[in-house]
């Protein structure tokens, strides 16, 4: 397996997560490296021969954009910016979202419309190979303009400032570096604009976000099944003859799912005493089935994202042209992850509705799941908790990308507040994993107690549960149940 990814190469988010997964290092293509060394060149020579202004190179930034910066200064110019922008609040960025930050940046450097020097990026490689990951904080950005605040965090360990993520929580950098002899790095102009500007903050989590949401959707999907078998449901709302008059892609995946899932099951020869289910079983596929399609629609955004130039300005050496733009702003990926918070949200809402309806006594099934209901309250409080989530959800689900707050004294009048859409998105999906666990404690002691053998695939999933969470025969902590119970299924 080869240990390296090679910087220059078209990325997915697939691919991202192989590289993740398999902890790649990073390393340069010469054709990579020629781009880079091209685009500085032409830059250093239009510094040299010109006396134009250049937005952020010989200017101020944001409204102080006519502000002219001599020749002397333009480099302190730089530092100031990550110093002045780093100005982040709030938790700490998980580890692992930092880590993405830092991949995509130096990936939309060696794109080689930045303008930037090879030995910059060269650093930020021997960062992200060493495993120092700056820390970042969650609050700052506005989701346009770059996202100013994390990134100018992210920058900080260049200048010797700042702080990394260890395995004992964050420390500064300085006693990091100076341990694995790693020299302050000295930035020239430009450079600082071109780490500032950019969606990788908000990126980060859209990449994080669609690998779990697809990870989920196909949990939910077998949890379901096990909902399904429990609640002696009808077979054939999953049949292929009614997605075949409205073939939407998630619907066929969803019922393709289940089918294997419930392959061998008694359930699809019993005759059923209900003539219809509730909506929340009935309509798993049609629900299921939307939000997996909202996923792939994000999921091409976000792959047209990740190998996208988002500095400002951009130098088009080919053409001899600096180009002042908006490709920093995030309303793409803002609006994204407002619909994909939306959808995920779903999930959680007809979940509870499933585990609502398998511990109200009804079809055979004793009241919340528990022999001897009254001395014990069962699965009582489990849908109190799956309720009062998905209300959270709900109110997470308000969108950010259609607020916008004036800033910079009314240079950047529209903003897309898409870091905002982000840290939303990531609290729905957390969220999202817990009511997953709820009806898969819900679910599997249902199922206990019916006398169906079930299919194979879902008694074998069943088995490596009983390893993190024990049928129930009378009341006991549920929290902890839960929690094991996103654990297994977090590594399933």
């Amino acid at each position: 397996m080869n240990k390296y990814f090679d910087l220059g190469k078209k990325l997915n988010v697939d691919s991202i997560n192989k590289i993740l997964v398999e902890n790649k290092k990073l390393r340069l293509l010469n054709s990579t490296e020629k781009k880079i060394i091209k685009s500085r060149s032409f830059l250093e020579n239009k510094i040299s021969d010109s006396s134009d202004k250049i937005y952020g190179v010989n200017t101020g930034f944001g409204s102080l954009c006519d502000t002219e910066i001599s020749k002397k200064d333009i480099n302190k110019l730089q530092e100031n910016l990550i110093l002045s922008h780093a100005c982040g609040t709030g938790d700490l960025v998980p580890k692992h979202i930092a880590k993405l930050m830092l991949l995509l940046k130096i990936n939309s450097l060696c794109l080689g419309f930045s303008g930037v020097r090879l030995s910059l990026i060269k650093h930020l490689i021997k960062f992200y190979n060493y495993d120092l990951i700056p820390v970042v904080y969650e609050q700052g950005s506005l989701g346009a303009s770059g996202d100013l605040a994390p990134l100018a965090h992210m920058c900080l360990p260049l200048l010797g400032k700042g702080k990394f993520y260890t395995g004992t929580g964050a420390k500064e950098s300085t006693k990091i570096l100076k341990k694995k002899n790693i020299k302050n790095f000295k930035l020239s102009y430009k450079e600082g604009l071109a780490l500032l500007n950019g969606t990788q903050f908000m990126l980060s989590f859209s990449i994080w976000s669609i690998l779990q949401s697809i990870k989920l959707n196909y949990l939910f999907d077998q949890i379901a099944s096990i909902s399904i078998e429990a609640f002696s449901c009808r077979v054939e709302p999953f049949s292929k003859l009614i997605s075949s008059v409205r073939p939407h892609q998630g619907h066929l995946e969803t019922i393709n799912n289940v089918f294997t899932f419930l392959k061998g099951s008694s359930i699809h020869n019993h005759n059923s005493d209900y003539v219809q289910d509730p909506y929340s079983f009935r309509c798993i596929p049609q629900v299921h089935g939307a939000t997996k399609d909202v996923v792939n629609y994000f999921k091409k955004i976000v792959d047209i994202e990740i190998n996208s130039v988002t500095d400002n300005p951009i130098v088009f050496e080919n053409e001899k042209e600096i180009i002042s733009g908006g490709n920093f702003h995030g309303q793409p990926l803002a609006m994204g992850m407002d619909y994909l918070a939306i959808a995920m949200s779903e999930l959680g809402n007809i979940s509870e509705r499933r585990v609502f309806n398998l511990i109200s006594g009804k079809r055979n099934l004793p009241k919340y799941l528990i022999q001897n209901s009254g001395l014990n309250s069962g699965m009582m409080i489990t849908q109190y908790t799956a309720a009062s989530i998905v209300s959270q959800n709900k109110q997470y689900c308000t969108p950010s990308s259609v607020d916008s707050i004036v800033s910079s004294n009314g240079q950047e009048d529209h903003v897309s507040m898409g870091a905002n859409s982000a840290l939303k998105l990531f609290k729905v999906i957390n969220n999202t994993k817990t009511l997953l666990s709820i009806e898969l404690l819900n679910a599997a002691q249902a199922f206990d107690l019916t006398d169906k053998k079930g299919s194979k695939n879902i008694r074998l999933f069943l088995k490596k549960y009983r390893e993190y969470v024990p049928f129930l025969k009378s009341d006991s902590e549920m929290s902890r149940y839960i929690f094991k119970g996103i654990d297994f299924l977090m590594k399933f």
